[in-house]
């Protein structure tokens, strides 16, 4: 079983940035890749971005150029760099480990003036 834990969300004005946190526990040898998803109001949840453990990259082609995913495998820890933010960014952002089929909690990102 693996927990997942983001950190990193909140407010923030259109234009600017926030780096998510994702970090793994448990049996995390069992993770083949790890993604961010994110679920906006009446919306359905969809993929932000996708890293496998060799660190191959994979994004949603709406949002290559201003996210970056990345992921520490000493620390077990994925994150989400999100540049020049837009309003429609606002969603709730989740954590995803491919294998074991795990959710993080989720965290919420608003952007907004």
């Amino acid at each position: 079983q693996v927990q997942l834990v983001e950190s990193g969300g909140g407010l923030v004005q259109p234009g600017g940035s926030l780096r998510l946190s994702c970090a793994a526990s448990g049996s995390i040898f069992n993770i083949a890749a790890m993604a961010w998803h994110r679920q906006a109001p009446g919306k359905e949840r969809e993929l932000v971005a996708l890293i496998t453990r060799a660190g191959k990259t994979n994004y949603a082609w709406s949002e290559k150029g201003r996210f970056t995913i990345s992921r520490d495998n000493d620390e077990n820890t994925m994150y989400l760099q999100m540049n020049m933010l837009k309003p429609e960014d606002t969603a709730v952002y989740y954590c995803y480990a491919v294998g074991p089929n795990s959710w993080g909690q989720g965290i919420q990102v608003t952007v907004s003036s």
